[in-house]
């Protein structure tokens, strides 16, 4: 991936807003961006628009809307804005947090109101971080399903979007203004189009092995259950045109995962009174922290590999994700009419797994405290029939990005935004910090969906010659 002047003989063809990326965050920034009256053509590396959207479980954070109210949750953007500091160790950039708390809940009513997206809240657990219950998904609990709905909306309202075109280099001048992008067809054909605005949507690093290695060493030989195709094209891009990258080290992982399914397992089943064991049959971790600071916990045990440990109650719960259906179908949940047989059927030392389930039950009847300070208070006792998983520990995906302003510009080093050049998603610095542990749940989705909106936005009023704001 490059960066090029301009060529001498011109473009083939030349569109008002370019947008890299069809996932969650391209096809919200084309909406915006279609409502603003701009021309827009969205290029997409493969066959359909999927991309990391479509490995999510699709939930969108988002603070006082009315699916809360109608549930009679009470939030607020502030109270989200708090959230998502304390859960980066207030680290991130304070101000883009609280640009995506004050507008999530629009956001998510905007895309239900006008294009039609059934979103529901999911009201029978809680996340890891969160204050509030605010996580807004579609019917089947998944990120194909988002990206499908975005997709069609986007195709009813006749934006132009071209499939099967990796954007292979951008043209800009001196100062950075980009002025067109390189498109590369499956045949090695390449057609050079001419651009006024630029949206990188286009994901993060997690497919590039050397990114990883140079910014996440302690992911380097982690799973990957990204999407293949980000490959650092944004992060690249930017670096040749001057941009400054934020946070680079930040990620999200998940430290539960299907082994050797790969597929995600809701951290439900953990959360609501369930708990991971090693091969030894020992916790390891306070499991409430977070799935995704867990990742590199499990990935520190014998043979990189946990156990989920729950019951029929939790796995009801988690039912309601189109992920845990499909690891029930694939036979990856283990299902025992006692501890002695959930010990032969994981192969786990049975006096080491019984003392275990000990110490949970009496941490949650408040008999002893909890050696990993993991507070229990609340949550139910596990009852047979008793489930589990083996899983093991991923990255899914990179938080660390562009810099961008409020305005979704992209940033100079000095701070000050490149021309016309915008990013959202994946390609833009999160609001997650440095590490694994100060992902909040959903983090990955409201940047895309807020920060794409905002893009595109942005993009058309500055075609129009329309002020930005500061």
């Amino acid at each position: 991936m490059s960066v090029k002047p301009p060529p001498a003989e011109g473009f083939l063809s030349s569109v008002p807003v370019a947008i890299v990326g069809a996932g969650a965050a391209g096809l919200s920034a084309a909406l915006a961006a279609h409502e603003a009256g701009a021309e827009i053509v969205v290029f997409e590396r493969d066959p359909l628009p999927r991309g990391s959207t479509a490995l999510s479980a699709g939930l969108i954070p988002a603070a006082a809307t009315r699916f809360q109210r109608a549930l009679g949750i009470g939030d607020s953007a502030e109270q989200f804005a708090a959230d998502i500091r304390r859960k980066a160790h207030d680290e991130g950039n304070s101000t883009i947090a609280e640009l995506v708390a004050q507008n999530s809940g629009a956001t998510v009513e905007w895309l239900a109101d006008r294009y039609g997206l059934p979103f529901s809240l999911v009201h029978d657990f809680d996340y890891p971080g969160h204050s509030a219950r605010r996580m807004h998904g579609l019917p089947s609990r998944s990120g194909a399903e988002l990206v499908d709905r975005l997709h069609r909306a986007a195709e009813q309202a006749a934006i132009t979007i071209v499939c099967d075109a990796t954007v292979s280099a951008l043209f800009a001048d001196g100062d950075g203004a980009v002025r067109g992008l390189e498109v590369t067809r499956p045949d090695g054909t390449r057609d050079r189009i001419g651009c006024d605005t630029l949206i990188l949507a286009c994901n993060g690093y997690g497919g590039a092995p050397d990114l990883v290695a140079k910014y996440i060493p302690e992911m380097r030989t982690a799973h990957y259950l990204g999407h293949p195709g980000n490959r650092g094209d944004a992060v690249l891009w930017g670096q040749a045109l001057g941009a400054k990258l934020s946070n680079m080290s930040g990620y999200q992982g998940h430290g539960s995962v299907a082994h050797p399914h790969a597929i995600l397992i809701t951290w439900a089943v953990v959360m609501e009174g369930g708990f991971q064991v090693n091969v030894l049959g020992r916790r390891f971790s306070d499991e409430s922290g977070g799935y995704s600071e867990q990742a590199a916990l499990v990935l520190e045990q014998p043979e990189r590999i946990a156990f989920d440990i729950f019951d029929k109650r939790l796995a009801a719960i988690a039912r309601q994700f189109e992920d845990f259906r499909q690891a029930e179908a694939a036979g990856a949940v283990i299902e025992a009419a006692s501890v002695e047989e959930l010990a032969a059927r994981l192969r786990l030392p049975l006096e080491a797994l019984s003392e275990t389930f000990r110490q949970v039950e009496n941490a949650k009847d408040g008999r002893a405290a909890d050696p990993f300070g993991r507070s229990f208070s609340g949550l139910g006792h596990l009852s047979p029939p008793y489930k589990a998983v083996r899983v093991t520990g991923a990255l899914f995906h990179t938080q660390g990005g562009l810099a961008v302003d409020v305005r979704a510009r992209v940033l100079k080093e000095q701070g000050t935004p490149l021309p016309n050049l915008f990013a959202a998603g994946g390609a833009a610095a999160g609001v997650s910090g440095s590490v694994a542990s100060g992902y909040l749940s959903g983090n990955g989705l409201l940047t895309a969906t807020v920060l794409g909106r905002v893009s595109g936005a942005a993009a058309a009023a500055l075609i129009k010659n329309r002020p930005l704001g500061p």
